[in-house]
Formats: C-alpha cells, structure tokens, sequence
C-alpha cells in the first residue's frame, strides 16, 4: 500500500502545555522587541563600555515617565496582537487546541511507557531516594488540518495499546467537537479523516452550488464529482 506522503505535526508528551508555550513565547517576544524599539535611541546612545556593574551611576536606565509609558504601549501591543491573530488566525489557534488536547488524551489515559532511573549523587556514601520518570515510548500520532478537515493519523504496532488507538472515533468526536466522516486502514498506520466546526461552517441552501466540477456542501467543504470514480 502507498505510505503517507503528509503526515502533519507529531503529537508529543511535550505539547500538553503547548497553548500556554505558544502564547508566551510569542507575546514575550513581541514584548521586547516593542521595548527595545521605543527605547532604542537611548540603548544606542549609552556608552556600554563604562558599564561595569548594575550600579545607578553607570546604567543610566531609570523608570522615567517615558519607560512607564513604552511599558504600557509595549503591553497594549501584545494584547492586541493576541486579538487580531485570534480573530484573524482562529484555524491555527483551534489547531493549537487540538494538538494539546491530543497529547493530554494519551498522558491522562497512560497510552505511553516510562522508566524510573534512580537520581545520582556526588556522595556515595549518603542514600539517594530522587527518582527521575522518562518517558521512553509514546505512540506515533500525526495532526494536521487541511481544507477543512482534520487528518489523525496514529501508528499501529499490535503492542499493548493496539486496541486503544484502533477505536479513538467517539474520543476524537467528543473532544474535538468534530464528525468523522472516515476511518482508514493503512500499512501499519490508521488515518481518521473529521468534520471540523460543522455547525460554524454550514450553509443555506440558496448558497449550495456547483461550479468547476465542484459542488460546495459547507463554507470549507467542496465535492469534487469530476473526480469521483463511477461505478
């Protein structure tokens, strides 16, 4: 059988925080980058070489007015940033969503196998309790949105949690908030294709038409006739 050629974004034990990762790293960013812009006048006038130790008399950086004012249109800055790329971005954050809910779903459901290596000390003598848990098989899982659709793709090995990842449609319906419309069987992969947001991208049917060799059945969902094997 022909292997996936796209397979999308690896579900990792890493990704359960992945929204909080994303959403700070980026306003972070976007929060200094907005400081050392309206400050930078003064970071490019400073003679760093006379600056030996943090000391008021050598760094010349004190909370003036103006520093209060960039803080707060540096803060403004991310606040707006994070609106306009929910209202702008809404596919990527839902997608962001999904990926931690997916990453969460195996963690909460112990669908992955640790090891508990004892904690070292310099101290041979002295008994060490520190246990470190690492996490040293975690199933295969692929995500990706594409036209509309959600593509989740898990890997098969007949080991110990084959069962579990065979029959993940009523999990991935109920928490995805999403319809499956297919479930194929590859080589040693399984691919379940879903409905995204079926209700936020339904149409009338006065908006129901065909065009191209295409019919539009919802705002992000065309059938492709043309392309439809005959029987």
């Amino acid at each position: 059988m022909q292997r996936f050629k796209k397979k999308g974004n690896r579900i990792r034990a890493s990704d359960k925080s992945l929204v909080f990762r994303f959403a700070t790293g980026s306003l972070l960013l976007l929060f200094f980058m907005a400081m050392i812009l309206l400050n930078l006048k003064a970071i490019i006038t400073t003679d760093w070489n006379s600056v030996t130790h943090f000391s008021d008399a050598n760094l010349q950086f004190h909370l003036t007015p103006y520093r209060i004012v960039t803080l707060i249109i540096s803060a403004f800055t991310c606040l707006a940033a994070a609106l306009l790329y929910y209202r702008f971005r809404y596919d990527k954050v839902k997608q962001l969503f999904h990926r931690q809910k997916l990453a969460r779903m195996i963690l909460e459901n112990g669908w992955y196998e640790t090891d508990t290596s004892q904690g070292g000390s310099i101290f041979k003598d002295l008994p060490s309790d520190g246990k470190k848990e690492r996490i040293f098989y975690f199933p295969k899982m692929y995500y990706r949105m594409e036209k509309g659709l959600l593509h989740i793709q898990t890997e098969i090995t007949l080991g110990k949690y084959h069962d579990q990842l065979l029959h993940l449609e009523k999990k991935l319906e109920t928490g995805l908030y999403c319809e499956l419309i297919s479930k194929e069987i590859h080589e040693s992969y399984v691919e379940y294709i879903l409905l995204y947001d079926t209700i936020a991208n339904r149409i009338t049917i006065n908006e129901v038409r065909a065009e191209k060799g295409k019919l539009r059945l919802m705002k992000n969902v065309w059938w492709e006739y043309d392309n439809s094997p005959t029987c």
